[in-house]
């Protein structure tokens, strides 16, 4: 889970943005940290660079397939 100290650095959004899922290997659409949807782990991702591959971390049988959702935009 992202983890903040000042309130005054962060606002929430009702953005579309925050609800899309990415595929390994994708674009990354904005700067900020990712979240893969099956296991929790985090990273943070640059604009146009590509989102972690698919081998980046292994996944169970339970945890799916890894999925990225943006879940702090850096403007």
């Amino acid at each position: 889970m992202a983890l903040y100290k000042h309130s005054a650095y962060v606002k929430t959004s009702t953005s579309d943005e925050f609800d899309k899922v990415y595929s390994p290997g994708a674009s990354t659409p904005h700067s900020g940290i990712y979240r893969c949807e099956g296991c929790a782990n985090e990273i943070a991702a640059n604009q146009g660079n590509p989102l972690p591959p698919q081998n980046h971390h292994q996944h169970t049988s339970a945890q799916g397939s890894i999925r990225w959702r943006m879940i702090v935009y850096a403007q």
